[in-house]
């Protein structure tokens, strides 16, 4: 049995049975809901799947007949409905070790810009072979370009340009990044708090706190649950989540922080450097 939850705590998870094909999809509806450059997700029975909080959980029908959930408190993606006997379940949010490993890529048709895959599993332009699906066609972009990357929410009620000059984006593997986006990683780049401004729906951005954090929260679309910039008035910078962009960013990331706290079924394949915890300022 494995046992998850979302970032809050509300809504959590256990399935029974045996796991089976994990993979890295690059869709560009995974990398919306995640806010991450890929989702990787696990199969389960959906017998064995007993769901706790579902009063807490929202949802959002990304493509006809497909729904995507959310927990509505902090934004974490939670399993969805089941599909031929079988239920999609997020990595990210597991406690401890799978026992299962990924397998492939999907959707590397669709794959992110800025992202690059280094590793060796066998890789699919859509679904594998024995998957008898049509697939969606990619996002449409909500805006224009213009002279600043873009970004959106799944649902397009949320969007926003971003101006500023970056100061650093990194891959953070910490396990509150992991359940608030619900997969390996997030992939974050940062500006000063004025260079980002949304252009259409702040009104739906919602932000939850982890409270024994100092300053770890997330800020996601209330509607369809994706993350968002976070700005960070305080300390005055701003968090982009890069899977939330629709065009390149001017900085991919440069480093791997907080491996130390790494999920043990993803393996870094990259040459990126690696840390433990923060990198060095210096």
């Amino acid at each position: 049995m494995t046992h998850s939850r979302c970032l809050c705590g509300a809504v959590s998870w256990d399935a029974e049975g045996p796991l089976d094909i994990m993979s890295h999809c690059h869709c560009s509806r995974c990398r919306k809901a995640h806010g991450t450059p890929f989702a990787t997700y696990t199969t389960a029975p959906a017998s064995g799947l007993t769901l706790r909080g579902r009063e807490h959980v929202g949802r959002w029908e990304s493509s006809p007949g497909f729904f995507r959930y959310f927990c509505t408190t902090c934004g974490s993606v939670v399993p969805g409905d089941p599909w031929e006997g079988l239920v999609f379940l997020p990595t990210g949010s597991m406690d401890g070790d799978p026992g299962v490993r990924p397998a492939a890529h999907i959707f590397v048709g669709s794959k992110a810009p800025w992202y690059d895959i280094a590793d060796d599993l066998v890789r699919f332009d859509a679904y594998p072979p024995g998957i008898d699906v049509a697939p969606q066609p990619d996002l449409p972009v909500p805006d224009a370009p213009g002279p600043a990357p873009r970004g959106s929410c799944l649902c397009g009620g949320v969007t926003f340009v971003v101006p500023g000059q970056p100061i650093r984006a990194r891959n953070c593997h910490c396990s509150r990044c992991r359940r608030a986006r619900s997969a390996a990683h997030a992939s974050n780049m940062m500006t000063a708090a004025d260079g980002v401004r949304f252009t259409r729906g702040a009104e739906l951005v919602a932000s939850y706190k982890v409270p024994d954090a100092r300053f770890f929260a997330q800020s996601f679309c209330r509607r369809c649950g994706s993350p968002a910039p976070r700005i960070d008035t305080d300390r005055g910078f701003a968090i982009i989540p890069l899977g939330s962009l629709d065009d390149a960013p001017p900085l991919r990331p440069e480093a791997h922080i907080f491996v130390g706290s790494k999920a043990p079924w993803f393996e870094i394949s990259d040459r990126l450097p690696q840390h433990d915890e923060y990198a060095p300022t210096t």
